[in-house]
Order: C-alpha cells, then structure tokens, then sequence
C-alpha cells in the first residue's frame, strides 16, 4: 500500500504540472492577446471564456476523455483544455491595466513589434498573478484527475493512481478501510499544499499585502 501511494503520486504530480503548464500557457497567451489588440479579438476570447466558465470543467474533461480513452495522454490533453479560462481573465484584465502605461508606450516609440511589447514588457508585470492562479490549479487538477480515475475514466489499473486506489477500495471499506484512507489522505495532503502555497504566494507578491504587514 506505502509503495502504491508513493507511485501514484508520480501520476497525480505530473498530471498535476503539465496539465497546469497548458493551462497556464493557453490562458496567458490568450489573455495578453486579448487585452493588448482588443475590438474583435478581445469580442472572441471574452466569449469562449464565458462558454468555458459555463461548463463545469470536469464534464468537459469526462467528454474529451470518452473520445480520446482513458491513458495518461489523454488525460493530459483533457485537463489541459478545460481550466484556461480563470487565467485568460487575470491575464486580460492586468494586460489592460498596463497597455497604456509609459513603459509600454514607450517600447512602441522605439519601435518594438507587438509580439515582442507582450514578450518582454507585458508578460514579465503580470507573472505574479498568474502564478498564484497556477499554483492553486494544481490542487485543483490533482483532484480532477483523482476523480476521473475514480470513475474509470483516467489512470485505469494495474497502473496506480490515488483515484484507481480509492475506486478499487470501494469493495474493502469495511474489511481493510486503510485501503481508502491513505490515497484519501495523500489527495488531501497534497491538494491543500498547493492550496497553501497559492495563498503564500499571493500575499508575498501582492504590494498591498508586504505593505500591510510593513
């Protein structure tokens, strides 16, 4: 069981990462875009966002996993389409904030293309933000991927996962209840770390927050 829990934590962590990572990437990109060329382009993103924010995201995960299979791949795939949309939004709203500021402006005057103004100018100043919503993502796909396994959907056996192990606990709850106790304990362990890491990073890189505490 030790051995077990300490392998399926291989699955959840990378899960957990690299689906954050396209999450993070999708949403940044999408974000800057939007908030920096505006008019229709801003009209397009704002509206698939508001899709996406409408549909839960695990039921969207459930569909992109009943086309693709269950497998690491497409779980990757799955959960890293489905929660761009919350940093999209931080992103937009901050590149909004900082397009028209004199850094930036000036960077057009000496004649710097768009891409490289969102490169190098934009991209740097909203880093913090969005990596407290990437951080707290983590959690949040760790426990998405536990779910979907759990359900038959993602990591199936004889590969671990502390979804699969909870799954197949199920049947030994009353005769070996740590069978579900120790993949519950690790999903919860790890789940509010990153949650707690989130919120360290935000107050430690929220100004507001070091001038409060000053």
């Amino acid at each position: 069981m030790f051995s077990r829990v300490l392998y399926g934590a291989q699955v959840s962590l990378t899960v957990g990462l690299i689906s954050q990572i396209i999450n993070s990437f999708i949403g940044t990109a999408l974000g800057i875009s939007a908030g920096y060329f505006g008019g229709w382009w801003d009209d397009l993103v704002n509206g698939l966002t508001n899709v996406m924010l409408a549909i839960p995201s695990l039921v969207f995960a459930l569909a992109i996993m009943a086309v693709l299979g269950p497998g690491l791949p497409s779980l990757l795939i799955a959960l890293g389409l489905t929660n761009w949309s919350w940093t999209c939004r931080i992103a937009r709203s901050s590149t909004l904030s900082l397009k028209n500021q004199g850094f930036v402006q000036a960077a057009k005057t000496a004649g710097f293309s768009d891409l490289n103004i969102m490169r190098t100018q934009i991209l740097p100043n909203i880093l913090g933000p969005v990596l407290v919503i990437a951080t707290l993502g983590i959690g949040g796909a760790v426990l998405a991927e536990a779910a979907l396994s759990f359900l038959g959907v993602g990591i199936r056996p004889p590969q671990p996962s502390w979804g699969n192990m909870l799954s197949d606990a199920r049947e030994l709850i009353q005769a070996a209840p740590w069978a579900a106790i120790f993949p519950g304990l690790a999903i919860f362990v790890t789940v509010l770390g990153f949650n707690l890491l989130g919120d360290g990073l935000r107050d430690m890189l929220d100004p507001h927050m070091r001038t409060r505490k000053a």
